[in-house]
């Protein structure tokens, strides 16, 4: 069975400042996502199911349901405020996403097999999707899940501050830990983390950082619904609180539940965090179809 690619996609880009999950970099005018589902298609997935919110539903159809006709299957899935389980109600005042494992789990009805969960507006490099493909074809089991490691200084952005996981390995390259980082900022080759307090914590820049580029068996699913019920036990009347996928993951991990695999791609990462980001995003496009490893029209 052919693997799954999830692209979570449902954030506004507030600080980007629009809906960046379409901002063309390409030369005719592909966004990110289209090199994505472009290196998914040749590592052998087999399905893209698109996590949007329902506002954005025309602009992705009109962007992607013609030019991947015959090419892959596509499905889409709204993350609204107001999808939760029986029981709870959305508080009045909620404005933010409940998280990225909120994401990941609207999309239950629509995956049974296994599948790569990853972020729309970040370039994971063509390598990472063949050797994700590799391991749920050959290796994921339902204790058994994947992540796809980064080196933290090749993930930054020189015009703010970014959030990162920050992750711990172990000699069998299982993740040990990971730490949810919300503001991190660059430093010549380093960078520092700025605390709630508006202390700093040095980092190295050599730390592996997880972006959100995972690799999970479908019993995934079984397991979110129970930690979304208690996390809304805890955390509904918080306006801010999110369920990040990384927290969930580790916390796995700390029960024995799972297992991770931090995989080794050596492929390049850049993303669209800040509109200033924009053009070094586009060149480095530019350099890859210049090394031929995209055509110039991705879908022609």
């Amino acid at each position: 069975m052919k693997p799954t690619l999830l692209i979570l996609a449902a954030g506004m880009g507030s600080r980007f400042g629009g809906l960046k999950q379409v901002e063309p970099v390409g030369p005719n005018g592909e966004a990110i996502i289209d090199y994505t589902i472009f290196d998914a298609i040749r590592a052998g997935f087999g399905k893209v199911v698109f996590i949007i919110r329902e506002s954005f539903a025309d602009a992705f159809r009109e962007k992607f349901d013609k030019k991947l006709n015959g090419k892959i299957e596509v499905e889409y899935v709204f993350q609204e405020l107001d999808k939760l389980p029986k029981g709870f109600t959305l508080p009045k005042g909620r404005e933010k996403p409940w998280g990225t494992a909120h994401a990941i789990l609207v999309a239950k009805e629509l995956i049974n097999e296994p599948f790569c969960a990853l972020n729309a507006d970040d370039f994971y490099g063509e390598k990472a999707y063949s050797v994700m493909a590799d391991f749920l074809q050959n290796t994921v089991q339902e204790k058994t899940y994947s992540m796809i490691g980064y080196q933290l200084n090749n993930t930054l952005s020189e015009h703010g501050s970014v959030s990162r996981g920050i992750c711990t390995v172990n000699e069998n390259n299982n993740l040990v830990k990971i730490v949810e980082t919300t503001k991190i900022f660059k430093k010549g080759d380093a960078a520092v983390s700025v605390e709630a307090d508006g202390s700093e914590v040095a980092l190295s820049g050599t730390e592996k950082a997880s972006m959100n580029f995972w690799g999970f068996h479908p019993s995934l699913f079984t397991s979110l619904e129970k930690k979304f019920v208690q996390f809304l036990e805890e955390e509904i009347d918080k306006p801010k609180s999110e369920m990040y996928i990384p927290s969930v993951v580790f916390e796995m991990i700390e029960d024995k539940e799972i297992d991770v695999k931090v995989l080794e791609a050596n492929s390049p990462w850049f993303g669209v965090t800040y509109k200033e980001d924009k053009p070094i995003v586009v060149q480095k496009i530019k350099d890859l179809i210049d090394a031929g490893v995209y055509p110039e029209k991705l879908w022609d």
